[in-house]
């Protein structure tokens, strides 16, 4: 089934549908930003330790290893920073402003990519930055006062913010090939949720509505998040990033429909904005790839692998 050219697509796509109910979730549990920090942090992170338990367990001790060096510390920041933002923007801004923001990962990777791997940005990337920073300017500027309920600039500041710690943190799993992801992004989830703990105090976990903070931590995010990463094993990069943006599409859909919070009509806008230019930027970034490779028929396929994807964790 594994060896299926479908399977890292309907892989991907599983993992993407899976996690679009997550916002609706979080505005259903009517918690703090603190306290979805504190939930989402320790329901997550406990699901993908014990994943990494189980796939792992003759590796614990050089995986541990690997995670108390330089690389596994950033991803465990990084990890701690996108947990912590994106609960906050969820709770205290329009969720349409935040996904479009967050929907920025992709540009942010390629940018990091050459800062950090000395890689050439493309004029498309450029192009894509322009774009995208447009929409997402029209969706926040272009909301009126007292028409969206939250901070729209809060909102687009903390979600770019998340696309910035996923970016840095995917180009730092991409130098460090054999860096156990499951327990780095697992350990991060639980001092977030620690961190949030510590904010809140044992008392206000009991506030709102639990079960939705528990479905969302507990179920949505552990599934969805092993499915995305073992995807990356099986289908292209850009096919994983371009399903990532259903949850744009479909995350403020459920919000709606289960809260009756309709986004404006200049976040539909921008956010139409956004999610066209980089699934125009993706097309084009893989037929760039696929162009070359018709160009250059004699590299070898683990080469073209490195580049296609990360895995996400080495058995």
């Amino acid at each position: 089934m594994t060896r299926h050219p479908w399977f890292g697509i309907l892989l991907a796509l599983f993992g993407a549908l899976a996690i679009t109910p997550d916002t609706l979730l979080m505005r259903w549990s009517e918690m703090s930003g603190a306290e979805m920090v504190a939930w989402r942090g320790l329901l997550m992170g406990s699901a993908l330790l014990l994943a990494w338990l189980v796939f792992r367990r003759r590796h614990l001790r050089s995986d541990l290893e690997a995670v108390s060096c330089g690389a596994g510390l950033l991803v465990v920041v990084c990890q701690v920073c996108n947990a912590s933002l994106f609960a906050i923007g969820i709770a205290a801004a329009p969720v349409p402003v935040v996904l479009f923001s967050v929907a920025t990962v992709p540009v942010f990777a390629a940018l990091m990519t050459r800062l950090l791997l000395g890689e050439a940005t493309h004029w498309s990337t450029w192009a894509a930055i322009a774009a995208v920073l447009a929409g997402i300017g029209l969706a926040v500027f272009g909301t009126g006062p007292g028409r969206a309920t939250g901070s729209p600039l809060l909102g687009a500041g903390a979600g770019l913010g998340v696309a910035l710690s996923l970016a840095l943190s995917f180009v730092t799993i991409r130098r460090n090939a054999r860096l156990p992801i499951l327990l780095a992004v697992g350990a991060g989830a639980v001092l977030a949720g620690l961190v949030g703990l510590a904010r809140i105090g044992p008392q206000a976990m009991a506030s709102g509505h639990v079960w939705a903070i528990v479905v969302a931590g507990g179920l949505v995010l552990p599934v969805s998040f092993f499915s995305l990463s073992l995807a990356s094993r099986y289908t292209h990069a850009s096919n994983v990033s371009l399903l990532m943006l259903l949850e744009t599409i479909l995350g403020p859909i459920w919000v709606w429909a289960g809260t009756g919070a309709a986004p404006t009509r200049s976040m539909l806008v921008g956010g139409v904005i956004v999610i066209s230019s980089l699934a125009l930027y993706l097309w084009y970034a893989g037929w760039r790839q696929m162009r070359a490779r018709r160009l250059a028929p004699n590299r070898g396929e683990a080469e073209w692998l490195a580049e296609a994807a990360v895995p996400p964790f080495e058995r």
